[in-house]
């Protein structure tokens, strides 16, 4: 039997660091660069693979803390803060920063980029303290506020985003790799633009998304067909509050046929003063789980795909019809879906990934 987690590790290893940036220098052999520079969730993972290919090649390394495992020996790493930056952060972005400008005239500079830069590498724009951006963070998270204003107000903050890193470059010649995190797969919105081109470059700019949401999805749809099971729905439609999202997926899903069912993306969640634990997919997955109360042979996981839901070691959870009780909703309403999941067993952890392409909802009903 295919179960949800077979599924979704199919759509993961799709995804991983290492596989994206081997097969994308694969399909496009770029001349060896002289300095390479990883920052993201998913940093590690394709630090590796580049490292591979250019040994000599000095290389930092910009990740969240515990996702640096089985970084290259060579290579100079910081670990920061993520959602919320911290001191690392600063220090990581002031790293990136100094290591771009001190590059040399004719020089080759190659970008590995994934979700979670926009965190743990922050160069602040002058007037800026710790303390602001870390507090304008907070609101924004607790907010609900969506990507695109979430790195707006990021750009305006930084020396270093939306284009900004790279002005300060003056070799010749840049390489782009990114794995995406956001809607639309903009290269100016993964990572608040931290490894986007200024408006007129003054040097070659080859800038590649080499994974996304649409190609984890395509292998999670691959490996059900593979095990002779249906797909129906296939859709990044993830983008609206998290009650919404609920309410919107239980109806496809109540009204589907039997087989597998593909959602992804990334929602979003406003949160009460002091929340407890959990992030957008547990508390997805717990207004799921109230939607398809009673509902037999549905079951239903949603996780984020870099193993990391919010601030919490889980990735999302593993619901079905007689997963919810009268107690969620008290668990909903101060944002605690995690301890309520965990005590019923029902969280997933899976650890880092080595990637990040938002969200999937992998839905089985027979």
């Amino acid at each position: 039997m295919t179960d949800l987690r077979t599924l979704f590790d199919a759509g993961v290893a799709a995804v991983h660091g290492d596989t994206s940036v081997t097969a994308s220098l694969a399909a496009k052999p770029v001349a060896a660069p002289d300095r390479i520079i990883a920052v993201g969730k998913a940093a590690t993972a394709m630090a590796r693979a580049a490292h591979v290919l250019f040994p000599e090649t000095p290389l930092l390394i910009v990740t969240k803390y515990h996702h640096a495992d089985g970084a290259p020996a060579a290579a100079e790493v910081i670990e920061a803060a993520h959602p919320v930056l911290d001191e690392n952060s600063i220090s990581a972005g002031a790293r990136v920063l100094e290591a771009v400008q001190n590059m040399a005239a004719g020089s080759h500079l190659m970008l590995l980029v994934s979700g979670g830069a926009s965190a743990l590498a922050e160069a602040p724009a002058d007037g800026m303290s710790l303390d602001d951006l870390k507090n304008r963070a907070q609101q924004m998270l607790a907010s609900g506020a969506d990507i695109h204003a979430m790195n707006a107000a990021r750009t305006k903050a930084s020396q270093i985003k939306g284009g900004k890193l790279l002005g300060a470059f003056r070799g010749t010649r840049v390489t782009t790799l990114a794995i995406s995190d956001v809607e639309g797969d903009s290269l100016q919105v993964i990572g608040s633009g931290i490894g986007a081109a200024p408006a007129q470059p003054a040097f070659s700019f080859d800038a590649r998304i080499v994974a996304s949401n649409a190609i984890a999805r395509a292998a999670v749809r691959q490996t059900a067909s593979d095990a002779g099971l249906t797909v129906g729905h296939d859709e990044e439609t993830l983008y609206a509050d998290v009650n919404v999202v609920a309410s919107r997926i239980a109806g496809a899903l109540k009204d589907a046929s039997a087989g597998v069912h593909l959602f992804g993306g990334e929602p979003t969640v406003v949160l009460p003063p002091n929340p407890g634990q959990g992030g957008r997919n547990q508390a997805l997955a717990l207004l799921l789980a109230r939607e398809i109360v009673d509902v037999e042979g549905l079951q239903i996981l949603v996780a984020g795909t870099d193993g990391t839901d919010g601030p919490t070691d889980a990735a999302g959870a593993i619901i079905d019809g007689a997963t919810w009780d009268a107690s969620g909703q008290e668990a909903l309403d101060r944002a605690d879906a995690g301890a309520w999941l965990q005590a019923r067993g029902a969280l997933l952890k899976t650890g880092p990934t080595g990637t990040n392409v938002m969200d999937l909802v992998i839905a089985r009903k027979s």
